[in-house]
């Protein structure tokens, strides 16, 4: 696991590395613990805007001593899985505009209001609580529903946001968005008794209810 205090030292190394600037969103655990959501994640999770960010941020981490290691081992066999780079206990998951099954949207980047800066090189961006809840849908890994649990008990959220959200993923083709965040939302109403307000649950089954009849008379 990653502390608090391990993460921000692990970043200014990186930083200190970096021979240009670059600006680099937090997602996931690492979002939620800018955030104060947690205080340990197992990764940091981060998404780039090009790959020849990405690139600039491996060739640091890599003289740092982190060797790439294969995603498949934790992701499986996913679309648009991350560049993975360990050290002992410690690693990076690097992904560039796609985070498995979504987008990392212009929305979603106008909505990381807080920004931390890293020495001179590393601008980090912190990913919004809803577009965290969206995204953990894309991996339905148990932590990530434990961690979407403890983001709805711990903040107000708006769901037309997230709803919104996953509708223009479907604009920018991303066509499962609403059928996975309807189920991962369902489990967590069921299994985890969380107050998900079934009036969201309603809209998103409707989207993807439009979704089939669009596609039925494409056919016909």
């Amino acid at each position: 696991m990653i502390t608090i205090d391990q993460q921000q030292k692990l970043l200014l190394n990186v930083a200190r590395r970096l021979t240009r600037k670059i600006t680099v969103y937090a997602i996931g655990g690492t979002a939620m613990m800018f955030l104060g959501f947690k205080d340990a994640t197992l990764d940091i999770d981060l998404v780039f805007e090009n790959e020849k960010d990405r690139e600039a941020f491996k060739e640091a981490v890599k003289s740092l001593g982190y060797a790439e290691m294969d995603a498949i081992k934790v992701y499986g066999v996913k679309r648009n899985i991350p560049e993975m780079f360990r050290l002992d206990d410690e690693r990076f998951d690097l992904f560039v505009v796609e985070v498995i099954d979504f987008i990392f949207s212009d929305d979603m980047r106008k909505r990381a209001e807080q920004i931390h800066q890293f020495e001179g090189n590393l601008i980090l961006k912190i990913a919004d609580p809803h577009d965290i809840i969206l995204m953990k849908c894309a991996t339905d890994r148990m932590k990530d529903k434990d961690d979407a649990r403890k983001i709805i008990n711990s903040t107000k959220i708006d769901w037309d946001i997230i709803i919104d959200e996953a509708k223009k993923q479907i604009g920018l083709g991303k066509d499962r968005a609403a059928f996975d965040l309807g189920y991962f939302l369902e489990t967590l109403k069921t299994r985890m008794n969380l107050d998900i307000p079934i009036g969201v649950l309603d809209k998103l089954f409707l989207i993807v209810e439009k979704q089939a009849k669009e596609k039925r008379s494409k056919r016909n």
